[in-house]
């Protein structure tokens, strides 16, 4: 399947996918995760320097009204940026859903985000009905994309089954699944599913916290293109036409990310990267239903 077949590109933003409902992403993102902790410099830098018009945040990383200072520094309008933000599984419910994005907005200081997601499918501990949980929940994210609160909506870390379960009761199809993706996590099962259902892909931490970088494979490859692991890396998931954000502290490392375009894979460069999760698979995030409790009763 040709995940790029609806690739586009828009002067001012660089390549762009193209949402379900005609909606531009942005393909190259930046991330503001709290691992390393929240650099205002790195964001003023990729926003500035680099030309990225695409953020990605969540409540869990507490940093909404940092994004907003930094994005205030760049002078880069609004209408130019592309938000993604999360609600945290404590954040569920067909209520709280719709507090939690507005108290989003408040931080970011915007009217709209472009994209809200339900940040993990684990409902917090005693839960008597998660897949209810989820689907009012769902719901609520709906009724806020009719109101133009968010001009998408979608999933993270929803497997196969999550999202048959959600289809029962939604009206409007996720717009989006953002998923751990790099190249000892490439679930091609799960990114096909989500195609044929027209839902789009966001990979997350797509150096593996680092590990790939020195993978002898990823390195071999980088030398062929003289470029740099990190952009070997984003470049094989931009070129599958999936949304790559990665995060970075470091401005140099920002820059370094942002210099992907002029980079071609070859088939044979990309079976051999997708090739390594079929011997090498393992996940740098694992997420248990104690991080799901501890992690919320931090935001309350």
């Amino acid at each position: 399947m040709n995940y790029a077949s609806k690739m586009t590109s828009d002067v001012k933003e660089g390549p762009v996918i193209t949402l379900s409902n005609g909606l531009s992403v942005p393909i190259l993102g930046i991330g503001t995760s709290p691992v390393g902790g929240y650099s205002h410099e790195a964001l003023v830098c990729a926003l500035k320097e680099c030309g990225i018009r695409h953020i990605d945040t969540a409540r869990l990383y507490k940093c909404e009204d940092l994004v907003a200072k930094s994005v205030k520094e760049s002078g880069v309008a609004r209408k130019e940026l592309f938000y993604t933000s999360k609600a945290w599984p404590t954040q569920f419910g067909y209520d709280e859903v719709k507090k939690t994005l507005k108290k989003s907005l408040k931080d970011l200081g915007v009217e709209y985000v472009d994209l809200y997601l339900l940040h993990w499918p684990i409902c917090p501990s005693g839960t008597k009905n998660p897949k209810e949980l989820i689907a009012e929940s769902w719901q609520a994210l709906e009724e806020c994309y009719q109101q133009g609160l968010c001009k998408s909506i979608g999933v993270s870390n929803f497997e196969e089954q999550h999202l048959n379960d959600l289809k029962e009761t939604w009206t409007v199809v996720p717009h989006m699944n953002q998923i751990e993706l790099h190249v000892f996590n490439y679930p091609k099962k799960l990114i096909e599913f989500c195609e044929n259902l027209g839902i789009k892909i966001t990979a997350y931490s797509p150096l593996a916290k680092g590990k790939a970088l020195i993978h002898p494979d990823v390195l071999k490859i980088a030398e062929e293109h003289k470029c740099t692991p990190s952009q070997l890396l984003n470049k094989w998931i931009t070129q599958k036409g999936i949304i790559t954000i990665p995060k970075s502290t470091k401005p140099d490392r920002v820059k370094e990310n942002a210099k992907i375009v002029d980079i071609t894979l070859t088939p044979d460069n990309v079976a051999k990267l997708d090739d390594i999760s079929n011997h090498e698979m393992f996940s740098v995030y694992v997420v248990t239903q104690q991080n799901i409790d501890e992690w919320g009763a931090s935001l309350e």
